[in-house]
């Protein structure tokens, strides 16, 4: 089973839990185009960085999510979280120059859970209804929405289990 980035509840609201996640590492690649997608445009680059395409030909297990946000009109930012006690120190520096690494520190999010397909449509109303539902609770969104995908693409849409993100001041 694929290991999943760790976290901790602190509180549960109707429409979504707040949460506090410990520092973590993130590969990434930077796409153009579709929403859609994206997911497809990156994965490649991604599972080869954690394959061993880097410089000292480490291989890194997989881990779920994969997350998604867009940052611009036409562009997006997939991430693959790195294992749970890999430290920044230890991550290979990618091959491939669209790789690139992130160390994110430790922060609150809400994350609202939903199930069904990966349509563009349905993560947005998702993060529609987060937004407005953190802001009722009288929390501060930092940033935008980002999206978290924990199934492969080849399970049935409505099986698969999602969340729609935004960290939290």
């Amino acid at each position: 089973m694929t290991d999943q980035q760790p976290y901790q509840i602190l509180r549960e609201y109707d429409d979504f839990e707040l949460r506090h996640y410990p520092d973590y590492v993130l590969v990434q690649v930077e796409v153009t185009g579709g929403f859609s997608g994206a997911g497809n445009a990156a994965f490649g680059p991604l599972f080869r960085y954690i394959s061993g395409n880097n410089q000292s030909a480490t291989r890194i297990a997989m881990t779920a999510p994969v997350l998604q946000e867009t940052t611009a009109d036409d562009a997006h930012t997939v991430s693959f979280v790195l294992p749970e006690g890999m430290p920044a120190s230890a991550v290979p520096v990618p091959q491939d120059a669209r790789v690139t690494t992130r160390v994110v520190p430790a922060h609150g999010a809400a994350a609202r859970r939903f199930g069904g397909g990966w349509s563009e449509a349905r993560f947005r109303e998702n993060g529609d209804t987060l937004l407005a539902a953190v802001r009722r609770a009288g929390l501060e969104p930092v940033g935008g929405v980002y999206f978290a995908r924990f199934d492969p693409p080849w399970k049935p849409g409505f099986l698969k289990h999602n969340e729609a993100l935004v960290a939290v001041a």
